[in-house]
């Protein structure tokens, strides 16, 4: 009997998940009681469950068969759920689920027994939705799909089923959502019985069809329906409207691809200049347009990294490139340079349709090529029909730099950058940077990038020193002098902040300015997914990073920094997934591909297929050992060849053989670690005087700074230096704290636990590993298992409790 409504429930929008076990009534009593708390076990340990429930923002209610899981925050969280318990079920093939999700809205109420109930239209739907589907679907309503759909990492999970006529003779437009091996990719079986289904063949995204209401009913649902779209268009409107357009390939119906009518990508120039060495300055002019376009808020503009992986003298698939970066057009160019004169060609096309929609050729003075930059953001924009506020017509007329020369030491500054994060990289974009400012000291974009060069330097240990701090500082103030209003300001301040002081909520409030401005930066949201990382907010911190790529859809660094965010978590099967997203992308990128490699080292303890990759690399891409020369000499410890250790140690060069974080490890001690492993104690003791003396010299120049002096306390452990490379291991800890860096912090005390293996104080070594291991740790099961470092432990009971606490699953083995 249903309880009796009051006249004036509060309604809230709920974001509904609904889990029903298929086969369920077969089953015998005490099997129906196994199946549910096995069910509730495995979705109260999904993620997405206990960050609502910590939140207070969760309601959960049984159905007998199953339940009804009730999130507040966002349509995102039961459907990131139900793949989460799809993953989950993979370890238990013998329960069969079906999900179904759907918003709108619920009241709570009080059923027969006192107990908290849900009911409301919200719930209702989620149930036909739900009803519509066999074992091992995740589908969804059209209106979860469609808030779905502004996202590009969901665009291809999703997949049109078209329309079902449910209970009452409502007609239902169902989604099917599935990814890799999670959901059900086949036609639900009432889908295929003729009349109740209508395979959707015009737009993917369509309005439910409902039979009549009452005239008062309808009346004011139109009334909410014309608020809803009021503010609706006041908050898309400078964006332009989305079309939504299908993908047969894509599953059953083709996946929900949402491109924005004004989204373009400004494609490399092409040099057409006798001296190659002007690549640079084309390279810059194309940047220049690209980040004029960029500001203008009503526009979607692809970032640098994604549009320059188009860098060639091949012909170019405009359609496939619109499709991979997600927009409707792209820009073409060439720029050519003799003596005094610059020609340069644009061309704004349809990537849909492959026409031009406008072209222009300037033949001018080298000296008008600002200017030039300047007219072609000003004419796609006109092209467009992009609405455009007086600061951002400001910031499209004002050049870059008076000086040419100084504008192509930026642009050469830029390229370098783009290469590796490696220490001489680094140091070669700061002396070009250096010599831009230096003939130009109003450049403004100069003086930003050497601010972010600098935190660099420091942020990764390289030089982590006062000294290199002043010198952002000093960036970031010439800066704010020049353009105190510039979001470009406010995000080198954010890095700054960030990076140099460990200063997260002022970073964040210094984003949020930066972020008024720069509508097109990735580096807004990326910066924003680092610094929620570092403050535990793993899963908040992954989202801030897809809408970076949502803006830079091929850059393939940040889909890594995504895949670390699951590293982070031990959610390695996930972390698998983005990994290979990124070599879908750039299938012989190295790191990618060692990163890749590395997954089953760390999971699973299987060292083989990172040897394989290794071997694979260093065979046919020899240029690329010096980069993947760390992963190799982790292996070769790993499985103790001490000649591949030291040949990979040599391979580094003049990078650190060994990096951990912000832990850098020298030549000469990674040689004392060879020789420990290999019982050399005469060699081991020579090679760790050596790196004592290097590392000494180090600490003078970084006092107060932790990891440093963790190198140091293992230095002098191997040294048989016990007190004092205890002390500096409880040094490092306290320099370096968890609550300032979760990340590092949780580095500095597995490095203390490593100090106490080393001088034979296993309790105090057990002690702290068990605070190691706790997440965003990357200690992780293989390293335990494999690694030498930890070989005084070996025998250790509470050392094996601790590896085996980490070790996979027997059904992930």
């Amino acid at each position: 009997m249903s309880p009796e409504l009051g006249p004036d429930l509060p309604l809230e929008i709920a974001h509904v998940l609904l889990i029903d076990a298929v086969g369920y009534s077969k089953l015998l009593v005490n099997e129906q009681i196994e199946l549910l708390q096995e069910l509730n076990q495995i979705v109260r340990s999904t993620e997405c469950f206990r960050t609502a429930e910590k939140t207070g923002k969760l309601i959960r209610v049984p159905t007998g068969d199953g339940m009804a899981v009730l999130f507040f925050h966002s349509p995102e969280e039961p459907v990131r759920c139900a793949l989460e318990i799809s993953k989950a079920l993979q370890e238990f093939p013998h329960i069969q689920l079906r999900m179904g999700v759907h918003s709108g809205p619920v009241n709570q109420v009080t059923d027969v027994n006192d107990k908290t109930n849900i009911a409301g239209s919200g719930i209702n739907v989620a149930q036909r939705v739900l009803d519509c589907g066999d074992a091992g679907h995740i589908l969804l309503s059209g209106h979860v799909a469609e808030d779905l759909s502004e996202y590009r990492h969901w665009q291809p999970h999703l997949h049109d089923l078209g329309e079902c006529e449910v209970k009452h003779g409502f007609r239902l437009h169902i989604f099917n959502l599935y990814k890799e091996n999670l959901g059900n990719p086949h036609v639900p079986q009432k889908l295929k019985r003729g009349r109740r289904w209508k395979q959707a063949s015009g737009a993917a995204v369509r309005p439910l069809s409902v039979p009549r209401w009452p005239k008062l009913a309808l009346i004011a649902a139109l009334s909410v329906s014309a608020v809803a779209l009021a503010i609706s268009f006041s908050i898309f409107s400078r964006r332009g409207s989305p079309t939504i357009a299908q993908t047969p390939s894509e599953g059953v119906a083709g996946a929900v691809a949402s491109i924005p009518g004004k989204s373009i990508a400004v494609l490399p120039f092409r040099n057409l200049s006798d001296d190659k060495e002007n690549a640079y300055f084309a390279d810059g002019v194309q940047n220049e347009v690209l980040t004029d376009l960029a500001t203008i808020a009503d526009l979607k503009v692809i970032s640098r990294t994604s549009v320059m992986q188009y860098k060639s003298d091949v012909a170019r698939n405009l359609r496939e490139i619109g499709q991979q970066l997600g927009v409707a057009h792209v820009v073409e160019g060439s720029v050519q340079r003799s003596g005094n004169r610059v020609r340069v060609n644009a061309q704004l096309l349809d990537a849909r349709t492959d026409g031009q929609l406008w072209a222009q050729t300037y033949d001018r003075d080298l000296a008008d090529v600002f200017a030039i930059q300047s007219e072609i953001a000003k004419s796609i924009a006109d092209q467009l029909q992009a609405k455009l506020s007086p600061s951002e017509k400001s910031a499209i007329e004002r050049p870059p730099t008076s000086d040419i020369t100084a504008f192509e030491l930026y642009a050469q500054a830029k390229n370098v950058l783009a290469i590796r994060n490696a220490r001489a990289n680094l140091l070669e974009a700061v002396d070009l940077l250096n010599q831009a400012v230096t003939r130009d000291p109003a450049f403004f974009k100069a003086y930003c990038q050497l601010a972010h060069t600098h935190d660099r330097l420091y942020f990764l240990g390289y030089d982590h020193t006062p000294a290199r701090l002043a010198l952002a500082e000093a960036a970031i103030q010439a800066a704010f002098r020049l353009r105190p209003n510039a979001g470009e300001a406010h995000l080198a301040r954010a890095q700054n902040l960030y990076r140099g002081y460990l200063e997260y909520d002022a970073a964040l409030a210094e984003l949020e300015v930066a972020g008024q401005t720069l509508p097109n930066d990735a580096g807004v949201f990326e910066l924003k997914g680092y610094i929620e990382r570092r403050q535990g907010k793993q899963e908040e911190a992954v989202r801030s990073l897809e809408r970076a790529i949502d803006l830079d859809p091929r850059n393939t660094f940040t889909l890594q920094q995504i895949a670390l965010s699951y590293h982070h978590l031990r959610r390695f099967a996930e972390e698998k997934s983005v990994l290979d997203r990124a070599l879908a992308i750039e299938p012989n990128d190295v790191d990618t591909k060692e990163a890749r490699a590395f997954v089953e080292f760390h999971w699973k303890a299987d060292a083989r297929p990172l040897h394989q990759m290794l071997d694979s690399i260093r065979a046919t891409n020899p240029a690329a050992t010096q980069s993947i020369a760390d992963g190799w000499l982790i292996c070769a410890l790993a499985e103790r060849d001490a000649g591949a250790a030291k040949n990979a140690a040599i391979a580094a060069g003049a990078n650190p053989p060994l990096t951990d974080e912000a832990v850098n490890f020298s030549l000469p001690f990674v040689e004392g670690v060879i020789a420990r492993m290999t019982k050399d104690d005469e060699k081991a003791r020579s090679a760790f005087t050596v790196a004592r003396a290097e590392q000494e010299k180090i600490i003078q120049a970084q006092p107060n700074y932790g990891p440093p002096l963790c190198v140091l306390g293992l230095i002098d452990a191997g040294l048989g230096r016990k007190e004092e490379a205890l002390r500096e291991g409880r040094r490092a800890v306290e320099l370096l704290s968890v609550e300032k860096d979760p990340i590092n912090g949780i580095a500095m005390i597995k490095y203390s636990a490593m100090i106490a293996a080393w001088v034979g104080d296993n309790d105090l070594a057990c002690e702290q590993l068990a605070v190691a291991i706790r997440p965003p740790s990357r200690l992780t099961y293989g390293q335990l298992k494999l690694l030498p470092f930890w070989d005084p432990l070996r025998g250790d009971p509470c050392f094996k409790k601790i590896v085996a606490s980490l070790a996979p699953k027997p059904a992930n083995k």
